[in-house]
């Protein structure tokens, strides 16, 4: 597992490894003890950050200071039946 651990992890993550162990090693081994294995020789790599795909853009450009200043509607459209 070290040697697979040192080749492939730069490249791969936990579950990619653990087809290739299964595919080309014929292991019969889970991704949760790959897991458990890569964690303990400490080769896990950071998990990607999540990217905001449509931000808010509520009221960037106003001053709020009390309430009932901006109003906000949330439109549904259906088919008449």
């Amino acid at each position: 597992m070290e040697l697979l651990a040192d080749e492939y992890t730069s490249v791969y993550g936990y579950r990619k490894l653990t087809k290739m162990l299964r595919r080309e090693h014929r292991l019969v081994i889970n991704k949760k003890k790959v897991y458990r294995l890569c964690k303990a020789m400490n080769v896990l790599r950071s998990q990607r950050q999540v990217k905001v795909k449509h931000p808010k853009r509520l009221a960037n450009n106003r001053l709020l200071t009390g309430s009932n200043q901006l109003w906000e509607t949330d439109i549904k459209y259906g088919t008449p039946s």
